[in-house]
């Protein structure tokens, strides 16, 4: 058998990979080896006689059974902190968090027939003015205003 590394060195060039990725059909070697330039390297490869492996990654399939188990309340303790409580969880996450529910919230009220457009554009401006707490609170304040308590 030849040596065919400057076949090996051309391909993976032509294909952008590494050298080890490279695969000759071992039925064409002959072909293979009379092959000198870029250009009939690449006709090699349009004729599927020179491919590339398919790239080998890692496994994040650890990474998010940790990820998993730590959101539930594993190893949370004072010991594994690093941050800041801001740092771990930040302010403006979780008003992210609580205005996408009360919006939701809002929509679907208004959607159903439990608040008309002006007392959804009311509540709306309002959640904006961070006025509700979380979605419960918003829900007791639509109530309250139903039962004509409040305003």
């Amino acid at each position: 058998m030849s040596d065919l590394s400057a076949q090996k060195r051309l391909a993976a060039a032509v294909l952008n990979c590494g050298v080890n990725r490279i695969r000759f059909d071992p039925a064409r070697l002959s072909d293979i080896e009379g092959a000198i330039s870029r250009a009939e390297i690449r006709e090699l490869i349009e004729e599927g006689v020179i491919k590339a492996a398919t790239a080998k990654g890692n496994s994040r399939g650890r990474a998010r059974v940790r990820a998993a188990k730590r959101s539930y309340g594993h190893k949370k303790g004072y010991g594994r902190r690093k941050g800041t409580a801001g740092a771990r969880n930040p302010s403006k996450s979780q008003w992210m968090q609580r205005i996408r529910a009360i919006r939701t919230t809002l929509r679907e009220m208004r959607e159903d027939g439990s608040i008309d457009r002006r007392t959804y554009r009311r509540l709306y401006r309002r959640a904006a003015g961070g006025q509700f707490r979380s979605r419960a609170h918003l829900i007791t304040h639509v109530e309250m205003i139903t039962k004509g308590r409040v305003e």
